[in-house]
């Protein structure tokens, strides 16, 4: 097990109980994914934690894998599925590079508060990119730690000292995200802060 899955199991529970903090900002991030969203999709999310996210769009699309590092969070989104009847989605442990993820399965990937955590972009990006079907959308919503103020930038490194945050954790500005997602081979087709400054939603696609 990695030290990062250690870090989710050990704060599964309390992520579970934890409030969404800008409940109006997630919302525009679920009505905006299901606007790129259609019934016949077969959607990966990757770090879907303990599935939140991947139950409230399961009635717009075909079915929903699911996968997280964390075996403690994925328990917890199991659980949920079968307390709300969601029969269209899955859930199980992985990482990206998981060989039981099939190149070219994937209309959509979504990928939300998770690529600042992942230690090569560039190389991350390129397996989302063969785990899509042609014309496939990835969907990502991005906290970009280089947009935020200088005490959250130098709170971040001291916080994964202390093993009180993951990592690594990366300090992205948007362009530069923006840049790695384009030179992974995506057309960039739409992009918004929720919220404002530093939460950065991008919708690309396969040109």
């Amino acid at each position: 097990m990695t030290d990062n899955a250690k870090f989710w199991d050990k704060h599964a529970k309390g992520y579970a109980k934890s409030r969404v903090k800008n409940m109006a900002a997630y919302q525009t991030t679920l009505d905006r994914s299901k606007a790129h969203l259609s019934p016949e999709d077969q959607v990966l999310e990757i770090g879907c934690g303990t599935g939140t996210t991947a139950l409230k769009l399961a009635g717009s699309v075909a079915g929903i894998t699911g996968t997280d590092i964390s075996a403690n969070m994925i328990d917890i989104a199991q659980d949920k599925a079968r307390t709300e009847g969601v029969e269209n989605v899955t859930f199980f442990q992985a990482d990206l590079f998981d060989k039981r993820l099939t190149p070219g399965s994937f209309d959509v990937i979504l990928a939300y508060n998770v690529l600042h955590l992942l230690a090569d972009t560039p190389v991350a990006l390129d397996r989302i990119q063969t785990l899509l079907k042609p014309k496939g959308r990835l969907i990502c919503k991005t906290p970009c730690l280089g947009e935020m103020n200088i005490f959250v930038r130098a709170l971040v490194p001291v916080l994964m000292k202390l093993g009180l945050a993951p990592s690594p954790v990366q300090s992205f500005k948007k362009a530069a995200l923006e840049d790695h997602i384009a030179k992974a081979g995506f057309e960039i087709v739409e992009t918004g802060l929720y919220p404002a400054p530093a939460s950065f939603f991008i919708v690309a696609r396969q040109p």
